[in-house]
């Protein structure tokens, strides 16, 4: 089920001209704290601020000329809507995108602002009935958020930087929201350095991924209210729950208290402003979650840093008052 390496080479070749090679930095103040060698893959500094416009950008430039000019679209609360609208206004077709009502200001404004229309939807649980709705009245192409092959093998892509960028790398430690990103990165991670260990990081209070696995098919779950709102999809695709149980070696689990002290560990030893979402990777390690890396070669996915700096503040402001954000 992993996504084929020629797919992931052929999408790195069709999306390199508009898109960044994202750094990976070294953390060693953070990593000593970790017990490992740790480099952060900073797809915060990718286009429109995450991971996203991988795979959205390599559905688009796919798709045939006139399902293109149709316009596009899709579903997100806030990652993936931004990496689409983009992706749209970077081919000239207009972008509709049904997000959560309560999606972060920050992430609505963005996606409006690359010239997409916004629908908000009050209920989380029935947004991709409302997504398929305006696909229905509109003919549309969506472009699915985190369970469509070609969208896989754009992610990929921040895999194969990896290798290439630390090519003695044991570990590499990736969040899981809807599967996506960790689909893609596994897929490349295994195919080009098998011995590489995966462990994908879930949200203690509302994890997607571990219960699917259980039931054996994707299961819609509640998911809370938190900072890291990148991880909590009503569900997760179908193809990344193929591809985690075949070839992710662990998935561990954060809370909320883990993910804020990872986000300020890394705006003040890291100089990263990142979401929850983009420190829950690097929130498991300085956590202790990921076993067995002591010493060796670590790589956190940083996946994104779309966030509130109304949030940022009240998150330092906790930690002065031993509160919570």
């Amino acid at each position: 089920m992993l996504i084929p390496i020629e797919a992931i080479h052929e999408a790195a070749a069709r999306t390199a001209s508009r898109l960044h090679r994202t750094p990976l930095l070294s953390a060693r103040s953070l990593g000593e704290r970790a017990g490992v060698r740790l480099r952060l893959k900073c797809e915060s500094f990718q286009k429109t601020g995450s991971f996203k416009p991988r795979g959205a950008l390599n559905i688009v430039l796919s798709l045939e000329p006139e399902r293109r000019a149709r316009g596009l679209v899709t579903v997100s609360a806030g990652n993936h809507a931004q990496a689409v609208a983009w992706a749209a206004r970077e081919v000239g077709v207009p972008c509709t995108v049904v997000m959560p009502a309560d999606a972060p200001r920050s992430k609505m404004d963005a996606v409006r602002g690359y010239g997409a229309t916004v629908i908000a939807h009050a209920d989380r649980a029935t947004v991709f009935d409302r997504l398929h709705e305006e696909e229905a009245r509109t003919g549309a192409t969506f472009v699915h958020p985190f369970d469509d092959p070609t969208g896989l093998a754009g992610a990929g892509t921040a895999g194969l930087e990896i290798v290439e960028q630390a090519p003695d790398v044991a570990c590499v430690v990736v969040p899981i929201g809807g599967g996506g990103l960790m689909a893609g990165v596994t897929s490349a991670i295994k195919a080009l350095k098998p011995s590489c260990r995966i462990v994908g990081v879930e949200l203690a209070a509302g994890p997607g991924m571990t219960p699917a696995l259980a039931a054996g098919k994707p299961v819609t779950v509640a998911r809370p209210a938190t900072l890291a709102d990148g991880l909590t999809p009503p569900f997760v695709g179908a193809r990344p729950l193929e591809i985690a149980r075949e070839a992710v070696d662990e998935i561990v689990f954060v809370t909320e208290d883990e993910i804020m002290e990872a986000m300020r560990a890394l705006l003040t030893r890291a100089k990263l402003y990142v979401e929850g979402a983009g420190a829950a990777a690097t929130a498991a390690l300085l956590a202790g979650k990921v076993r067995g890396v002591a010493g060796a070669e670590v790589v956190s996915v940083v996946s994104g840093g779309n966030v509130d700096p109304e949030r940022v503040l009240a998150l330092f402001a906790a930690a002065e008052t031993g509160g919570r954000a």
